[in-house]
């Protein structure tokens, strides 16, 4: 559900369902656009706002509730700066005409992908083998068909036995107690949730599966024509953001409270393990938060067009990491 609200955290923040949100006031008038509502990826940007790390920056931050057809639109015609997007869903633009979508990803939020293939434990769904048979629901895009074959067959299992459903619901839970026997969630919600609900489940986490697989989902995503005029302005939003991230890794549950102030309707119990969980991930193994690994990112892509899901070998283009912080500058 996509629904507005107002958020009085440390500076006001307006979130507007309508595409062409507001006027650019100045040069440091930071438009952010969600890639869904708000939820524990999002918990650095609410918390920098939060504790005014944005203001001490000089920044006005606006945070956007996303279109239909998601943050990279809006983000490409420069009607906002920055936005939430996926590794998976940046290729196809980042493939095409870069004038006609000139977006760039510029930080990972998580480090490594928490999604994967949940269903109840009484489904012995252990492996992908054995979809073969099974109900499996997702988005409906060509990038599900082909990695689902993909892990299927590379475990010795039938592609043409999954019954592909290709309407992804909005209550994964229900959906699994009901309609389907496996879905595709992040587990770090989704996963979460599930437990929390007392149902067991089993989870195939696609990273550790396959090393091809463990992309950059989500990713914040800017407007580079933007960007080439104002890279100061953008390392001091990503400085900002980074303290907010930091934040979040080091104290999630008072994160969590900034997010629930934010956005109340969530469920609390939910928001807290969500954070818990997401606390050691965000930055995980990487050398700062936000780094994105050529190799890691350009692995992924050479499989999507290898696999026709490209327009052409883009290899570890889309993305820079050249507005992050410096190693060793943060608080």
């Amino acid at each position: 559900m996509k629904y507005t609200f107002i958020c009085w955290c440390a500076l006001i923040m307006t979130v507007l369902l309508a595409v062409g949100c507001g006027k650019k006031e100045s040069p440091n008038h930071i438009r952010v656009v969600l890639d869904w509502t708000p939820n524990t990826n999002h918990t650095g940007l609410y918390a920098a706002l939060d504790k005014g790390w944005f203001a001490e920056e000089g920044l006005t931050v606006e945070i956007i509730q996303p279109p239909e057809d998601g943050a990279l639109p809006l983000v490409g015609a420069g009607s906002a700066e920055f936005g939430i997007d996926f590794q998976e869903s940046m290729g196809p633009a980042i493939a095409k005409d870069r004038d006609a979508l000139p977006v760039t990803a510029v930080a990972a939020i998580i480090s490594h992908n928490t999604s994967g293939i949940m269903s109840l434990a009484q489904n012995n769904i252990n492996s992908p083998r054995d979809l073969a048979g099974k109900r499996f629901e997702s988005w409906e895009t060509p990038l599900i068909a082909a990695l689902i074959r993909e892990i299927v067959e590379n475990d010795g299992g039938d592609f043409a036995g999954v019954i592909m459903i290709p309407n992804y619901a909005t209550d994964p839970l229900s959906a699994l107690t009901t309609d389907i026997d496996a879905i595709w969630v992040y587990y770090a919600w989704e996963g979460l949730a599930a437990e929390l609900n007392g149902l067991e489940v089993n989870f195939i986490d696609l990273g550790s599966f396959d090393r091809r697989f463990d992309f950059y989902t989500p990713v914040i995503a800017a407007n580079i024509n933007w960007l080439n005029k104002n890279p100061d302005t953008a390392q001091k939003f990503l400085r900002a953001l980074d303290r907010g991230y930091a934040f979040a890794i080091e104290n999630p549950h008072e994160a969590g409270e900034i997010l629930l102030k934010c956005a109340p309707e969530l469920d609390r119990r939910l928001v807290m393990r969500s954070q818990e969980y997401l606390a050691s991930r965000y930055r995980a193994d990487s050398p700062r938060w936000g780094e994105i690994d050529p190799e890691r990112w350009g692995r992924f892509y050479r499989w999507m067009f290898e696999r026709g899901l490209l327009e052409k070998d883009i290899g570890a283009g889309g993305f820079t990491n050249e507005y992050l912080p410096a190693l060793g500058s943060g608080e």
